[in-house]
C-alpha cells in the first residue's frame, strides 16, 4: 500500500525527513499550492511568488529524480484550498492509507495536520541543529533564556570556531567589533540577482492577479528560486561581502539597502539551502583567511545561535506565545507602516525598502520598526502579523519569537533581558537617515523634536512599575528622575499630543 509524502513550501530540501522515511517506488509526493497559506496574512507578493516558483521547480527536481509527485497550483479548478484538504483529496485519488510529514514550523499546521482524518506521522525537522528535546533539557530550570549561553553550547556541539574546548580566538563573541556606523561607501553590489525563467514569469503572473493589492512591489523580481542558484548566492556572499559583514552588520544608509548583508535567510528558510553548508563555507573563509573572525562570528551567530534558540523558544512555550502581551500595550499599528506617509525619515525608509524588497536587516528591523511600535504602544500582536506578511523570510517558528521576545520584550524577559528601545541617538550614529528627516535627531523637546526622542521617555515613564526593577533599566529611570518636573512635564506632554496626531490619522 502507497504512502502520500507531504512536503511544505518551506521544505524544499532532498534531504527534508519525510522523503528520507520514504519509498520511492511506491510512495507519492504530495505537494500543494493552497490559499489557507497564502491568505492567513497577507504576505509580501515577492514571498509568495519566492515560494510558488521554488516549490515548482522542486517537484520537478523530484520527479526527475524517480519520484511520483501530485502537484497542486493555486489556481487549479479541483484545488481544495487547504493543505489538509489536498492530502484527502490525493488520498482518495491514489488509495493511500497514510501520510509521512515533516514537523511544519508553525503551530496552525502541526495542529491541522494532526486533526486530519487520515492516518498521519509527523517526523522531526532534523534540517535544525538543536533537536526539540535538546533545547528543553538546555532550558530546563531556568528562569530566563539567554541566546549567548546557548550559542555557546551549539559552538561546543557543532565546533564552528572551536579550538578545542575553547572559542577561536579567545572570545565567545565579537561584537564590539561589529558595531561601526555607516561607512562613506560600500563596495559591494549586493547579494547576487537572478533573471527570472519561463516557470518564474508564470508564477509572477499568478500573483499579479491574484494578490496584486497586497502590500508590497512584486516586479523586479530577483531571487533564486532553484538549490543550484542560492548555492551560487551563497558563494557571492562569501566571496564579495563575508569579509566587511561584521564590521558594519548594524548599519544603515540610504541608498544601500543590503551594505554587507547576506540575505539568504528565505533561501534557508524554505530548504534551498543547508545551514551546515552555509556555516562550513564561512568556517572554510576564515581558515583560508579570507575573511576576518569577527565577521564569521558574526555571521555564524546568526545562524547557529540566533536562528535556532528562536526556534527552540517558540516550540518550548507553545502555541500562546505569538499572543504574549506582558505590557498591556494596545495602540493599532500606524498607517505609515503598510505605505502610508510619515516625516520621519527612518521609518520612511525602512517601510519603503520592505515594500519594495520584501527585506530589511536585523537592525532596520529591531531599532526602526520595531523600537518605534513599542515606544508608541503598539500592540505586539499586530506588529507579530505586519512582520509576518511582509519579509519573505518570514515564518512564524524565527519571526514571533523575535518579534513578541526580543523586539517587542511582550513575554515580559523571557526572551531580553530588557527592552530593545532607544532614542533618536541611536538611530543617528547607526545611520545616515537622520541628515534628511524633518524632524531634529538633537532636539528632546520643542518644535522639531525628534519623535523617537519624547517617545522614549514616555515609555519608560509609562511603563515604569513593569520595568523599573529589570535588570539594566536603572540608569534610565535614575537619569528620568534627575530630570527637573517641568521638563518631564513638557515631555509627556509632546508625546501624548504626537501619540493623538498619530491615532487622528495626521501626518506625523
Amino acid at each position: 500500500m502507497s504512502r502520500l509524502v507531504l512536503i511544505l513550501g518551506d521544505q524544499l530540501s532532498p534531504e527534508i525527513a519525510a522523503l528520507k522515511a520514504a519509498d520511492k517506488a511506491s510512495d507519492v509526493v504530495v505537494m500543494a499550492e493552497v490559499a489557507g497559506e497564502t491568505d492567513y496574512v497577507p504576505h509580501h507578493p515577492k514571498k509568495i511568488a519566492l515560494v510558488l516558483a521554488a516549490m515548482r521547480k522542486f517537484a520537478e527536481a523530484l520527479r526527475d529524480d524517480g519520484w511520483d509527485v501530485r502537484y497542486s497550483q493555486l489556481d487549479d479548478t479541483e484545488n481544495s484550498g487547504s493543505i489538509v484538504g489536498e492530502l484527502l483529496r490525493r488520498a482518495e485519488e491514489t488509495g493511500a492509507s497514510e501520510v509521512l510529514a515533516t514537523e511544519p514550523g508553525e503551530w496552525r499546521l502541526i495542529e491541522a495536520l494532526s486533526a486530519a482524518p487520515i492516518p498521519l506521522r509527523q517526523l522531526p525537522d532534523d534540517r535544525f541543529l538543536a533537536s526539540h528535546e535538546m533545547f528543553e533539557t538546555w532550558a530546563e530550570g531556568r528562569k530566563s533564556l539567554r541566546m549567548e549561553y546557548f550559542y555557546r553550547e551549539m559552538r561546543r556541539r557543532t565546533g564552528y570556531l572551536m579550538e578545542g574546548d575553547d572559542p577561536a580566538g579567545g572570545d565567545w563573541n565579537y561584537d564590539k567589533e561589529n558595531r561601526k556606523p555607516a561607512p562613506d561607501e560600500i563596495d559591494f553590489g549586493g547579494p547576487m540577482q537572478f533573471t527570472p525563467d519561463e516557470t518564474v514569469e508564470e508564477v509572477l503572473t499568478l500573483v499579479e492577479a491574484r494578490f496584486g493589492e497586497n502590500f508590497g512591489d512584486l516586479r523586479p523580481f530577483a531571487f533564486a528560486t532553484t538549490r543550484g542558484q542560492a548555492r551560487r548566492a551563497l558563494a557571492h556572499f562569501i566571496k564579495g561581502a563575508l569579509p566587511k559583514f561584521g564590521d558594519y552588520q548594524d548599519a544603515m544608509m540610504t541608498g544601500e539597502r543590503f551594505l554587507y548583508h547576506a540575505v539568504l535567510s528565505p533561501y534557508i528558510n524554505i530548504g534551498l539551502l543547508d545551514v551546515r553548508e552555509v556555516c562550513d563555507a564561512a568556517q572554510a573563509a576564515y581558515e583560508a583567511g579570507e575573511a576576518p573572525l569577527n565577521a564569521v562570528e558574526g555571521f555564524i551567530r546568526q545562524i547557529i545561535g540566533w536562528r535556532e534558540f528562536v526556534r527552540g523558544v517558540y516550540f518550548l512555550e507553545g502555541p500562546e506565545y505569538p499572543r504574549q502581551n506582558k505590557l498591556n500595550q494596545q495602540r493599532k499599528l500606524p498607517w505609515f507602516y503598510w505605505g502610508g506617509e510619515t516625516k520621519m525619515a527612518c521609518l520612511a525608509k525602512t517601510v519603503e525598502q520592505t515594500r519594495e524588497e520584501a527585506y530589511a536587516h536585523h537592525i532596520q528591523r529591531l531599532m526602526v520598526t520595531g523600537n518605534f511600535a513599542l515606544l508608541a504602544g503598539v500592540d505586539p500582536a499586530v506588529v507579530h502579523e505586519w512582520y509576518l506578511a511582509v519579509y519573505a523570510d518570514a515564518y512564524e517558528w524565527v519571526e514571533a519569537p523575535n518579534t513578541v521576545g526580543m523586539s517587542q520584550f511582550a513575554d515580559g524577559g523571557l526572551f531580553a533581558s530588557k527592552p530593545y528601545v532607544s532614542s533618536g541617538a541611536y538611530i543617528d550614529r547607526m545611520s545616515d537617515y537622520c541628515a534628511g528627516c524633518a524632524y531634529d535627531v538633537k532636539t528632546k523637546v520643542g518644535e522639531g523634536a525628534c519623535p523617537f526622542n519624547l517617545l522614549y521617555w514616555h515609555f519608560l515613564d509609562r511603563q515604569r512599575e513593569r520595568l523599573e526593577g529589570v535588570a539594566r533599566m536603572g540608569n534610565m529611570y535614575r537619569t528620568w528622575d534627575r530630570m527637573d518636573d517641568d521638563k518631564r512635564a513638557q515631555i509627556l506632554r509632546e508625546a501624548e499630543a504626537f501619540l493623538e496626531r498619530m491615532s487622528a490619522g495626521e501626518v506625523v
